[in-house]
C-alpha cells in the first residue's frame, strides 16, 4: 500500500482542528468536532477531519489516525491515535467493545416508555442512489445487523425529553434508528422523522452529540474524556428549560 500523501491545508484550518483539541498526549488526541465537518470522505466536503489531522503529523511522519467516526451532523468527542502502536492497541479495544460510548439526544415528543432501557432492532443498510441509510429489520433477514443501544431520560418538558444513550454495537446511523423506532426520533433529523421545532423553538441540525469516551488507555488504566454540549444545543436545551448534568452514565 502506498503511503497516504500529506493534504496542503491552510492557515485557517489548522487553526480550526487546532482548536478543536480538547486533551493530547504522546499517544492520543481528543477532538470536539463541530456539526457540519466529515470525519472521513464527505461528499462535497473540501477537507474532512481526518485531512485536517495532518496538522499534527511531524516532518516525514504519518498524521494521527481517527479511531471511530461521527455523523457529519453530530458534534462531540472524537478519538485519534498518534502513533501506529496506539493506533492498534485502540483498534483492538474498538473491536473488543471496551471504548464505551455516550451521548446526549434531544427527542420528540416527550420521554420514552419505558423512561430508560435497552432497544435491541436488528438493522441493516439500505441503499438508494447516491444515499445510504439504515432501517430496522427482521432478525433473520440475510442482511441483519444485530444491533443494541441503551438509552436514559436525563429531563422531560412538554413535547420533548433529553436523552443519554450508550450504544453498544456500532452501526451506521443506530442511535438515530432505533429512537426513531420507539417513536422518539431525534430533534432535527429529518432523514429519520425528527421534529425540525421543539417547543416553538427551531432545531438548527440534528441535535446528537457525542458526550463521553471512556477507553483503556495505551499507558494502562481507563480514561473517559468529556465534550460539552456546543452553543446550538445548550441553548436551545435552556430555552426548553433543560440542561444535561455534569457527568454521563456510561454503561
Amino acid at each position: 500500500m502506498k503511503p497516504l500523501r500529506p493534504v496542503p491545508l491552510s492557515p485557517e484550518q489548522v487553526d480550526l482542528v487546532r482548536s478543536l483539541v480538547f486533551h493530547e498526549d504522546a499517544h492520543i488526541l481528543a477532538l470536539n468536532k463541530p456539526a457540519g465537518l466529515s470525519s472521513q470522505g464527505g461528499r462535497g466536503q473540501v477537507v474532512t477531519l481526518d485531512e485536517m489531522l495532518w496538522a499534527f503529523a511531524r516532518p516525514g511522519k504519518a498524521r494521527p489516525r481517527l479511531i471511530h467516526r461521527l455523523d457529519r451532523d453530530t458534534s462531540g468527542v472524537i478519538l485519534a491515535a498518534r502513533t501506529q502502536p496506539a493506533a492498534s492497541f485502540l483498534g483492538k479495544a474498538m473491536m473488543a467493545r471496551k471504548i464505551r460510548k455516550a451521548y446526549l439526544a434531544l427527542v420528540t415528543p416527550g420521554a420514552p416508555v419505558p423512561p430508560s432501557g435497552r432497544i435491541t432492532a436488528a438493522l441493516r443498510r439500505v441503499e438508494t442512489g447516491r444515499e445510504a441509510r439504515m432501517q430496522v429489520c427482521a432478525p433473520d433477514a440475510p442482511d441483519a445487523e444485530a444491533s443494541e443501544t441503551r438509552y436514559r431520560t436525563l429531563g422531560e418538558t412538554e413535547g420533548a425529553a433529553l436523552l443519554e444513550a450508550s450504544p453498544v454495537t456500532g452501526r451506521m446511523h443506530q442511535i438515530r434508528v432505533h429512537l426513531a423506532s420507539i417513536q422518539r426520533p431525534i430533534a432535527g433529523d429529518a432523514w429519520y422523522g425528527g421534529a425540525l421545532m421543539v417547543g416553538g423553538l427551531p432545531a438548527p441540525r440534528l441535535m446528537l452529540h457525542a458526550w463521553a469516551l471512556t477507553f483503556p488507555h495505551p499507558e494502562g488504566g481507563q480514561m473517559t474524556l468529556r465534550a460539552p454540549p456546543p452553543e446550538d444545543l445548550a441553548g436551545l436545551l435552556s430555552g426548553l428549560g433543560l440542561q444535561a448534568p455534569p457527568e454521563p452514565t456510561v454503561p
